[in-house]
């Protein structure tokens, strides 16, 4: 797994900095150590024969970086990118190797300070995404904010696949960074 897209041990500090950002006007947590950047959002290459959820590839300083959907991955309502659409540049691990990705946002919020004890264990129930994939839920201001465990999100041989496919695929056309 990799520590840097997971939550530290909850009794190994007090304090977590997340990025909030919002996906179906539900709000997103990643805890920044496994955050790269946030980009407005682009145009997208579509990379063929990759999984659902990949939206396809943009060119960030020279590299290849799959972009994905949470949308599609969290089965929420499918929606058309805004002015407000960013994609948030994460860090998995991939056999091993760290692995650049792209996450779309509908918007990204802030960079929260949050205090460990005030972080709850995901519900059972009443939760369109699979408990699996939540590290847990912590109450900030109105909202409350779904830690994720990336590394639960995208399965390994997802992730195997989206860059077998964007290394055998060169997009045609790149946008400009």
């Amino acid at each position: 797994m990799d520590d840097q897209t997971e939550l530290a041990p909850m009794d190994a500090i007090q304090s977590l900095q997340i990025l909030s950002f919002v996906l179906d006007e539900e709000w997103f947590g990643v805890e920044i150590s496994g955050i790269q950047e946030v980009l407005e959002y682009r145009n997208v290459t579509q990379v063929p024969r990759t999984p659902d959820f990949m939206l396809g590839v943009i060119n960030l300083r020279g590299r290849v970086i799959p972009v994905v959907d949470l949308r599609r991955q969290f089965e929420m309502h499918l929606s058309a990118p805004t002015v407000d659409t960013c994609i948030v540049i994460i860090h998995v691990e991939v056999d091993g190797e760290n692995t650049p990705l792209g996450i779309l946002a509908d918007r990204v919020h802030e960079v929260v300070e949050i205090d460990t004890a005030d972080i709850k264990p995901p519900p059972r129930i009443g939760n369109r995404i699979k408990t699996a994939f939540i590290s847990g839920i912590v109450r900030h201001d109105e909202h409350f904010i779904i830690l994720l465990r990336l590394s639960k999100v995208f399965a390994p041989e997802e992730l195997d696949l989206v860059r077998e496919q964007v290394s055998q695929e060169e997009p045609a056309e790149w946008d400009d960074v």
